[in-house]
Formats: structure tokens, C-alpha cells, sequence
């Protein structure tokens, strides 16, 4: 195998390039894939552990540009100047990327949605922390419908405005978890915060950033190697 990083390597979601040929690929996917608490997971309330109010998860988002860009097999949103941060264990996590993956990638007792969006982190040493919003489509009205104003699209350029809060759910009850990128190196450490509410999702939001992209882009769940999964109201 060559040591060549993730950019450089093709990588996809079936046959000799999928998710359980990932660790083949390259040095760098090998490495990555040595870490034993990987992602996706199943997640379910019977099988976790009162998460203690000290390690709560706080959100401070606000309205800022995002660049559209497709790589990685999927849509992103890249926000240039990283103005929405969470705080967690008194750390600030930067947001740098909001992806999606079809359908779900964790699933709840066993069952996967449509869609799932990751809100990616980052702190200033380089450590990740990853956000699941997972989501079913609608025909009905809702806040990420066109009319409702809350994306600025500039199709020209390719740039939107937004609060990423929109993807958060009212209710903000998620599962906690140590796990990894669930994309090629997939390496670890990363804290999984996964909300239980499944939210709706315009359908006509999802075919506009959908468009051009792979028909499904989920990883499968892996095993739990004896990790304990946290869950907060």
C-alpha cells in the first residue's frame, strides 16, 4: 500500500473500493481503521448510561456564509470563516462542514431513516466532534421549505447564508459516544452527539442539494467493542 492521503485515493460505497475495503486502500485507511471504537452505531435507550450534566453540549450558532462543494461522495456546506462553534468539556469545537449521508448512518433500535445530517467540529488541536440530525421527507411546509426564508442562495457563486441551528431538533434529548469518522481514514477519537428526535425534512430542500449525487452514501453500523453509550433529556 502507498502512503497517500485521503483526496488521492478513490474510494466509494460498493465493490472492491467499499466500506469493508476501505482499510486496504491506503496506509493512511489502515491506520484509521486500527482504532477500535468506530462509527456508525446502533443507538437505543436500553442500552445506555445517564449522561451527567457536566458534560453537557452547548451551541453557540449563529447566521453566516457557507460555500457548496461536492466531494467526498456527497454535498457539503463549508462555512469560510468558521463563526459557529458547541462547547463541550469546556472546549470550543469550531463547525467546518455540514454533510449528509443517504440513508441514515446510525440507526435507532436497528431501523434506518431517509437521511442524516453531520455537523462537523473541530478544536483548535485538531479534534473532531460530530453532530447526527437524523431526518424523514415531507410534502408539507416546513422550516427549511424556500419560502420560509431561513437559506440565502446564491446559485451564481455557489455561497448560501444560514443558521445552522435550523438542523437541530426543538427538543435537544441525543445519544453521546465515543466513536470515528465514518469516512475514509476513519479515525478516532471522535464524541458522536446523535439527537433521538427524527425531524421532517422539506423534500424539495434534499432533490436541490441531492442532485448528481450516489443513490446511498452510508457506511454500516459497526461493532460496539464494549463502548458505553450515554444518553441526556
Amino acid at each position: 500500500m502507498k502512503n497517500i492521503r485521503n483526496m488521492d485515493v478513490e474510494w466509494g460505497y460498493t465493490g472492491d473500493r467499499g466500506p469493508e475495503h476501505w482499510h486496504t486502500l491506503c496506509d493512511w485507511f489502515s491506520q484509521g481503521a486500527k482504532y477500535p471504537y468506530q462509527s456508525p452505531v446502533n443507538l437505543s435507550k436500553e442500552a445506555t448510561m445517564s449522561e451527567p450534566e457536566s458534560r453537557a453540549i452547548t451551541f453557540c450558532y449563529k447566521t453566516e456564509e457557507f460555500t457548496e462543494k461536492e466531494f467526498k461522495n456527497t454535498f457539503h456546506f463549508v462555512p469560510p470563516n468558521t463563526e459557529s462553534y458547541v462547547i463541550f468539556d469546556e472546549e470550543k469545537y469550531y463547525l467546518t462542514d455540514i454533510h449528509f449521508h443517504t440513508p441514515s448512518e446510525h440507526t435507532f433500535d436497528g431501523e434506518h431513516t431517509p437521511v442524516e445530517f453531520h455537523l462537523v467540529h473541530m478544536n483548535n488541536t485538531g479534534e473532531n466532534l460530530v453532530v447526527g440530525c437524523l431526518f424523514t421527507f415531507t410534502q408539507k411546509e416546513n422550516k427549511f421549505s424556500e419560502n420560509q426564508g431561513a437559506f440565502i442562495w446564491k446559485t451564481e457563486t455557489h455561497q448560501q447564508w444560514f443558521d445552522p441551528s435550523v438542523f437541530l431538533p426543538e427538543k435537544k434529548s441525543h445519544f453521546h459516544y465515543l466513536g470515528s469518522l465514518t469516512t475514509p481514514p476513519t479515525k478516532g477519537p471522535v464524541h458522536w452527539f446523535v439527537f433521538d428526535t427524527v425531524q421532517e425534512m422539506d423534500q424539495a430542500f434534499y432533490e436541490r442539494i441531492h442532485e448528481g449525487m450516489l443513490p446511498f452514501n452510508n457506511r454500516p453500523t459497526q461493532a460496539m467493542n464494549g463502548r458505553k453509550i450515554y444518553f441526556s433529556e
